[in-house]
């Protein structure tokens, strides 16, 4: 007669219901990930989280840059004085037209010159190194070698204008109807190659096969530019124009160099009002509050951009 053996209980892994905690192997690998992250995060926190919590405290208070500062909590009063700041919301009109404009003609420019460089020219290679120039020169040089172009006296550009027989002796950085026109060309200038490296990269990735099959329908240059390269371009479009404007937006070392924010407040970026009133001014408190201003707008272009690549991205997974 065989016995009969009772079922043996479930162990507390096999029971349903209860999730498996970490095993020693997985807290190893998360303990070894973090020592591998670690280094490159230390410097994140130390040189832009640190300093960025130091702003916003400072943002609340009365901070001076003098030799024996003394800080009292003053509350919102530097904001609540802010919101009555003319000059700094017009500094931030001007910022966003300096932002949009060179955004969109680097857009314009670099996807021609992108077309350009990828159409098989002669002589490509040296072209495509030619056009990273401005991009490899420091704002600094770049801002020095304008400012001699655009000098009234002895500037190539007025020569130049002269030899046509027009007006030789316009002042382009100290006029009040030039000065933001030819900054502006200035930022146009130095972004392009980056923007230029981005879209001929997003261009070679195109299928060739996509251009044949709209020739053979019949299908002109243009066209096919609509219809085949501005549809493969766009989520790379999207991409750099909105980091171009962030990135445009927080300028600074370029018209610091070139105007100073002149003439009358006519250039004048809101970073680089904010950089006037914390080192010129010494209000570093009312600084700050600029400051803080300014990180809640790019955090809002951020925010922007990050939901426009998620829904690309689930947009592209549908597909």
């Amino acid at each position: 007669m065989t016995a009969v053996t009772s079922p043996r209980p479930p162990t507390p892994a096999s029971r349903p219901g209860r999730r498996r905690g970490p095993s020693g192997l997985d807290r190893a690998r998360r303990r070894e990930a973090a020592a591998l992250v670690m280094p490159s995060l230390l410097p994140i926190l130390v040189l832009s989280v640190a300093p960025l919590l130091m702003g916003v405290l400072l943002a609340f208070t009365d901070a001076e840059l003098v030799r024996q500062p003394d800080y009292q909590f003053v509350g919102a009063d530097n904001f609540t004085r802010l919101a009555g700041n003319s000059l700094f919301w017009d500094s931030f009109r001007i910022g966003m037209t300096w932002a949009i404009a060179v955004t969109l003609l680097q857009l314009v420019a670099a996807l021609g010159l992108a077309l350009l460089l990828n159409s098989g020219l002669r002589l490509q290679s040296l072209t495509r190194v030619l056009a990273l120039i401005p991009w490899a020169m420091p704002p600094v040089v770049v801002a020095i070698m304008w400012k001699m172009i655009y000098s009234p006296n002895a500037g190539p550009l007025n020569a130049f204008l002269g030899s046509l027989g027009l007006p030789d002796d316009i002042n382009w950085l100290a006029d009040f109807s030039t000065a933001l026109p030819a900054v502006i060309v200035v930022g146009v200038w130095v972004g392009m190659p980056q923007t230029t490296v981005t879209l001929l990269a997003g261009l070679q990735q195109i299928p060739p096969e996509l251009n044949e099959a709209a020739s053979m329908d019949g299908a002109g240059a243009w066209r096919r530019f609509w219809a085949v390269t501005m549809p493969s371009l766009r989520p790379i479009v999207t991409s750099i124009t909105s980091l171009n404007f962030i990135w445009n937006f927080n300028s600074f070392s370029l018209v610091y160099v070139l105007t100073e924010g002149g003439p009358g407040g006519r250039t004048m970026l809101p970073m680089l009002f904010t950089y006037l009133e914390a080192f010129k001014n010494r209000n570093i408190g009312y600084a700050a509050a600029m400051g803080v201003v300014l990180v809640v707008v790019v955090v809002l272009l951020l925010a922007v951009y990050l939901r426009s690549q998620f829904r690309d991205d689930r947009a592209e997974k549908k597909g």
